[in-house]
């Protein structure tokens, strides 16, 4: 739908009527276009502009639903980029709700700044991610298997069924080393499969910061580093 638009060359432009809400910009929107199919619509701070997804991307509306805006809004005062605050807010997580019972949890320092990785064994870009996650200090990860390549699925079972979980796991992300545990205990790997199907996560890795915000991929050290910075965590 979004590169149908794109494709069609709607530009944004601003009209003249009188200030729009948020429930009559949907029912024009409805009305006029009933094949658009906006959600999460909400005004901005600029008057006459509203912001919603569309097949997953951040757009904008006027207030007659007659022009869509695809890019980044900027206020100028602080050169914040308010686009991107939108994405971060859409994607954010309920940490405290994840089931961290169905997790591997490793403690380095004092454990304070928490993320919650999804790491399939067999994703190269997560055995990248897990050196990554290797120098970092005072941390506490907590490390759901999520075997969405059907060949991981037996060794995630494997290493959550060894008596040193978090042994069984860096050896067999970081080494290639096949655990040798017997693969008949109770497992939470279909919980995870689904949990991450419920989260959005098509891919793997994926990182979830304690404030909710989630990343995909190998973020290097720095990175993390900086988010927590950025973030106050």
């Amino acid at each position: 739908m979004l590169k149908q638009l794109i494709t069609l060359g709607l530009s944004l432009a601003f009209c003249s009527s009188s200030f729009a809400n948020v429930e009559s910009v949907k029912a024009k929107l409805v009305q006029q276009y009933p094949q658009v199919k906006i959600e999460n619509l909400q005004a901005t701070e600029m008057q006459g502009l509203y912001s919603g997804t569309l097949d997953h991307q951040i757009v904008y509306i006027n207030e007659d639903a007659q022009h869509l805006f695809i890019g980044s809004m900027i206020r100028l005062k602080d050169q914040r980029n308010l686009t991107k605050d939108l994405a971060m807010k859409k994607d954010i997580v309920d940490f405290e709700s994840l089931p961290f019972t169905d997790a591997i949890k490793t403690v380095r320092g004092n454990g304070k700044r928490q993320l919650a990785v999804f790491s399939d064994p067999n994703c190269p870009y997560c055995k990248v991610l897990e050196g990554n996650l290797a120098s970092l200090n005072n941390v506490t990860i907590y490390t759901f298997m999520y075997p969405i390549k059907t060949q991981s699925v037996q060794s995630s079972k494997q290493v959550w069924c060894s008596a040193n979980k978090d042994y069984a796991w860096k050896n067999l992300i970081q080494k290639g080393i096949q655990p040798t545990a017997s693969a008949d205990c109770a497992t939470p790997i279909e919980r995870n499969l689904q949990l991450g199907k419920k989260l959005g996560l098509q891919g793997t890795p994926a990182i979830i910061f304690s404030n909710g915000y989630k990343a995909l991929g190998a973020y290097p050290a720095v990175e993390i580093e900086k988010i927590w910075q950025q973030a106050g965590l």
